[in-house]
């Protein structure tokens, strides 16, 4: 399900209806829930995250830098049935490309230079059940795409170095700033994976 940027312009548009109430003071912001809001756009994403909750499947989030992206999938795990379990998150554009492929997946001791141990990737940190945040994946490289595509459709994976594939059980929520649409259209962005 593709949440989109439906959902980041509702937080825009109530952002823009907030209305200051006599007293306010903007430098005393206090302790601020996740989100807040009591505007009809406001109420419009809150809807939308409660109903996304209630089910297992893949979101896909855009929207601007900045936007809230991230809030958003935060909200929508804490609302779920896996409100008890690990939210995982991972910024793609902040890992070289190089490492990309073990933060995901993990690796085995020895599955290339430096590797002198194991590392869990993030769908085995969120697993049994918890969820994975996948942030910039519009920056994510055709060969790392279809491994996560298999994640996807076949909720398995299998760490760098390993023979063996790995179940996953989670839920897989990805957010991006990228024209999506554009980049399939350049082969930058796989039109299954989009799907």
């Amino acid at each position: 399900m593709r949440l989109g940027g439906r959902a980041v312009e509702l937080v825009r548009k109530a952002a823009r209806q907030r209305v200051a109430a006599p007293g306010d003071d903007d430098d005393d912001v206090g302790e601020i829930p996740l989100l807040i809001g009591q505007a009809p756009a406001m109420q419009e994403v809150f809807r939308s995250i409660g109903r996304l909750a209630r089910s297992s499947m893949t979101v896909l989030i855009t929207g601007e830098s900045g936007t809230g992206k991230e809030l958003v999938a935060r909200a929508l795990h804490e609302h779920s049935p896996r409100a008890g379990k690990p939210f995982v998150a991972l910024n793609t554009a902040a890992i070289a490309s190089e490492l990309l492929e073990s933060e995901l997946f993990g690796h085995k001791k020895g599955a290339f230079t430096g590797a002198i141990e194991a590392h869990q990737g993030i769908f085995s940190r969120c697993s049994p059940f918890g969820a994975t945040f996948i942030d910039e994946i519009g920056e994510v490289t055709i060969p790392v795409q279809i491994k996560l595509l298999q994640v996807l459709q076949e909720r398995e994976f299998t760490p760098v170095g390993s023979h063996y594939k790995e179940k996953f059980q989670g839920r897989v929520i990805g957010a991006t700033n990228q024209p999506l649409t554009e980049l399939r259209k350049e082969k930058r962005f796989r039109e299954d994976f989009y799907y």
